[in-house]
């Protein structure tokens, strides 16, 4: 029996694991960005909001990074993933245990065979098990579940990356949205003073006959437009105030201002290839992290059609009297090699089989989506940024005309800044790793405080 075990292990030790082996798959690369930058910087690992120069902006993102319910959730579904892999990796090795049991019994003394007088009655017995298991993984159904659990584990861990890549996004966005709002709604005010008094000045002027009802009318309609104006633009505004609230972790309410849309600093435009993409979007390292995850899946499926080899033993010591359990020759042990395998399953095994090399054909597909879509935001913030300047000029040139092109101008505005928030979302980089390590140091900094 011995020899046996001896064998088991070594198989064990050498044994291999079905299923395909993952290689990453190969994609279609494009060389270039269609309208790169020629004078981007190396910036996209940079805290990029930071280039804003607004402190309250600065302020507000170090908020939502500690405070944010989605990070929260995505950083306690990464200890979950966490601990499925350590639970999955512990059936690698023997699993040990113990048990206790303590009894006291009386026969009956008129039995048709009665209790001899040298037997005591009633009788006490104690006993205390040691338990050992072990499945050896010959044909490596652990090791491939161990391996779909750990990409699962880093696949979750990409997922809350993603999370506090769109968190820092959307809060900037949201911000600028605010400033331009804030500027629309002051000129909404300004031009509705202005256009009171022109109403004021065609009325009396139409009392003494120097102009027509239709100049009087004409002056009306723009104050009624700009008055109508107005609460939709403070609709607007707390909408967006009260997004920003939630993003913050906070329940709905006003958020402070920090300079206008005027006073913001444009930010440079970060360098990149499009090769650098699938190795800066947490996106696409989520979908490959899925991809060997449902690898490794088909695997584990494929050995269930051959045995399982277990070796499961006990050891303990038994005695009457409980002060004497350890003491004396009572020594209790026994060990058992069970092997059982599949015979017919009607399509169980099989069933498992095809679903899982379905995954993978999804992931895999899943995968190409994602950096085929990477690639796309990547361009479409390029050629927004790209396009931003020529209304943008055009209105400023008429930024002391008409109430429609300021309201234009200051809308246009948010929308460049929002254009390069766009870009440093749509590349990733290194900043998510910056970002992530303020949510982390906040974390740990509140969980010290309430110890």
């Amino acid at each position: 029996m011995r020899r046996l075990i001896l064998y088991i292990l070594s198989l064990s030790c050498a044994g291999c694991m079905l299923g395909p082996n993952y290689h990453r798959p190969a994609v279609d690369t494009p060389q270039a960005f269609r309208y790169e930058v020629k004078v981007a910087q190396d910036t996209v690992n940079t805290l990029w909001w930071q280039e804003f120069k607004d402190p309250v902006l600065d302020r507000i993102i170090a908020d939502a990074l500690a405070n944010n319910k989605s990070v929260k959730i995505a950083a306690a579904n990464v200890e979950q993933a966490a601990g499925l892999l350590t639970q999955t990796r512990s059936q690698l090795f023997p699993q040990l245990g113990y048990g206790a049991t303590g009894t006291r019994l009386r026969d009956s003394e008129r039995m048709a065979t009665p209790v001899p007088a040298t037997v005591p009655n009633p009788q006490t017995a104690y006993q205390v098990l040691a338990t050992a298991s072990w499945e050896i993984d010959l044909w490596g159904r652990i090791r491939r579940l161990t391996e779909s659990a750990q990409a699962n584990l880093l696949a979750t861990e990409e997922a809350r990356r993603g999370v506090i890549l769109s968190l820092v996004s959307s809060i900037a966005n949201s911000y600028l949205q605010l400033r331009g709002l804030d500027e629309q709604l002051a000129i909404s005010r300004r031009a509705l003073g202005t256009y009171a008094e022109s109403v004021k000045l065609f009325e009396l002027q139409f009392s003494y006959g120097q102009v027509s009802q239709m100049n009087v009318a004409q002056a009306r309609t723009q104050y009624e437009t700009a008055a109508a104006t107005i609460p939709q633009i403070e609709n607007q505004i707390v909408q967006t105030e009260n997004a920003i609230s939630i993003l913050l972790g906070r329940n709905p309410g006003s958020i402070p201002r920090g300079k206008t849309i005027y006073e913001l600093a444009l930010p440079a435009v970060p360098s990149g290839i499009p090769s650098q993409v699938l190795e800066r979007r947490p996106d696409i390292l989520l979908a490959e992290q899925n991809l060997i995850a449902a690898n490794a899946q088909i695997g584990a499926a494929r050995a269930l059609y051959f045995p399982s080899i277990s070796l499961t033993g006990t050891y303990g010591d038994a005695s009457h009297d409980l002060h004497k359990l350890f003491n004396g020759p009572a020594r209790m042990w026994n060990y058992t090699g069970t092997i059982t395998g599949p015979l017919f399953t009607f399509g169980s095994i099989s069933g498992q089989v095809a679903q899982a090399e379905a995954a993978g054909k999804a992931a895999l597909l899943g995968y190409e989506a994602a950096v085929q879509n990477a690639f796309a935001d990547v361009e479409n913030s390029l050629v927004a940024r790209a396009g931003g300047y020529a209304p943008y000029s055009t209105v400023l040139q008429a930024q002391q005309q008409l109430f429609p092109a300021e309201l234009t101008l200051a809308q246009n505005r948010a929308q460049v800044f929002s254009s390069f928030v766009n870009i440093y979302q749509s590349m990733g980089g290194g900043w998510v790793t910056k970002a992530d390590s303020i949510a982390s140091g906040a974390a740990a900094s509140k969980a010290t405080v309430k110890k």
